[in-house]
């Protein structure tokens, strides 16, 4: 387990030092708004330290302060799949100080799945760039008699009310795919929410719970090491990270439920601002050192430009309106 952990974050410090590197020699952008940033820059990251939404906003963060000399310090504001975190970005100054890594969690998911929802995904925030896409990797225990995925199901259905698996929580991306394969398959399995995706795999690994479907950035490490074993992705293809592993939908077609991460700031910030991250975003993740270093964790660089991104987060949300309905899945 600590072979896994300590191989992604080797990972990330290499990734981070070249975002950085490459920001470094970026141009500023012309335009108004040439004062930003002046001062400390919050980014909030809705879930624990060490997880995949916190490699993306530390790397962001890393190259952003080595590009403008100032302070952009991540803060982690964990809990209820993300939304905690998401919300108090909702309610922050609309001045380009506080931003958010959002994710299909919390701004594709959590619309549907929590009855009181504390922000309005689509009005309350202003959709910047991705980072980054990525599958979820179905895992297992190593002590599961399963190799296939057509494996998997069957043992699923021999042992249906058995198995367990976790999760960051209801709503939250590595959730959903899980109740798709119990309402698919006729089967149950127990939910058990963990605070990080680390601590998830820590669970599988020491046999508290029986399989995950992680993000491919933290699980695939873990997978190589042999502390758990790698089954299927759920995206619609296979990964190029990992190209052996096949995707469910090459057994369940049309099965697709890949994840995303990227930058929103509150709803209102001058767009010369937005428009002004958003090339930095793209600086970060359009150097071929950064690409070759995300697809190593299992993730592709997608940064887009503002209006781009709101036309993807609301494809998502419709997207993942209709996963929700049809997993059953009862709102909170």
């Amino acid at each position: 387990m600590i072979k896994g952990r300590e191989l992604t974050r080797r990972r990330l410090a290499a990734l981070a030092g070249t975002a950085a590197a490459a920001m470094a020699v970026s141009s500023l952008p012309a335009g108004a708004q040439e004062n930003w940033p002046q001062r400390q820059v919050i980014i909030v990251v809705p879930f624990t330290a060490g997880g995949t939404t916190d490699m993306f906003g530390r790397i962001f963060a890393q190259a952003m302060q080595a590009k403008y000399g100032q302070p952009f310090i991540v803060e982690n504001k964990a809990g209820a799949g993300g939304t905690v975190g998401a919300a108090s970005v909702a309610q922050a100054p609309k001045d380009g100080y506080t931003l958010l890594v959002g994710t299909a969690s919390t701004h594709a998911i959590a619309p549907y799945v929590y009855k009181r929802l504390s922000y309005n995904a689509e009005t309350d925030f202003q959709p910047i760039s991705l980072f980054a896409q990525l599958p979820n990797l179905l895992v297992v225990s190593p002590k599961m008699p399963v190799k296939t995925f057509p494996e998997f199901v069957a043992y699923l259905k021999a042992n249906s009310g058995k198995l367990s698996y976790g999760s960051s929580g209801v709503g939250a991306s590595n959730h959903l795919p899980a109740e798709m394969i119990a309402n698919l398959t006729g089967t149950k399995m127990a939910h058990v929410p963990y605070r990080s995706s680390g601590d998830i795999m820590t669970a599988i690994a020491g046999g508290h719970i029986d399989l995950a479907f992680d993000n491919m950035t933290l699980a695939w490490p873990q997978a190589e090491a042999g502390t758990v074993r790698a089954i299927a992705v759920t995206s619609k293809d296979r990964s190029p990270t990992a190209p052996d592993v096949p995707a469910i939908a090459e057994t369940i077609p049309g099965f697709d439920v890949a994840t995303w991460h990227g930058l929103f700031a509150p709803a209102g910030v001058p767009r010369a601002i937005v428009d002004r991250i958003a090339a930095d975003v793209k600086a970060i993740y359009s150097t071929p050192d950064v690409q070759a270093k995300l697809k190593a964790v299992g993730a592709v660089a997608a940064p887009n430009t503002p209006d781009a991104f709101t036309m993807f987060s609301a494809a998502e949300r419709n997207k993942y309106r209709d996963i929700v309905k049809a997993s059953g899945i009862e709102p909170q």
